[in-house]
């Protein structure tokens, strides 16, 4: 599967930042874990999901609207792809994110 660098470099940075928030905070006090990452597509789309079996995502936390930089930019870019992101709490930290390839803009 080929992406183009309008969609994979948006992507890179998302699954690197989702990435080092569960290496930051799923596995306080050495306590062990396990991270997924998965792609596939899905209907003309495609479907990217980031979890831990760490702690969980803080309930009080709307990751939507945070102060933190990483997750304001994982938002802007999944706005960037045209996508969504959905967040799962029930078994650690799951995220779900949909989105389509972006065209490929060549220079004028």
């Amino acid at each position: 599967m080929r992406l183009t660098i309008n969609t994979s470099i948006p992507l890179g940075l998302i699954v690197n930042e989702l990435l080092t928030n569960s290496l930051k905070h799923a596995f306080p006090d050495g306590r062990s874990g396990e991270i997924g990452i998965e792609f596939q597509p899905v209907n003309n789309k495609f479907l990217l999901t980031v979890s831990d079996d760490g702690v969980g995502f803080p309930e009080d936390l709307d990751f939507q609207k945070t102060e933190t930089l990483g997750l304001q930019l994982v938002n802007m870019l999944i706005k960037q792809l045209d996508g969504t992101i959905e967040l799962d709490r029930s078994h650690g930290t799951e995220f779900k994110i949909n989105f389509k390839e972006q065209e490929y803009a060549e220079r004028v």
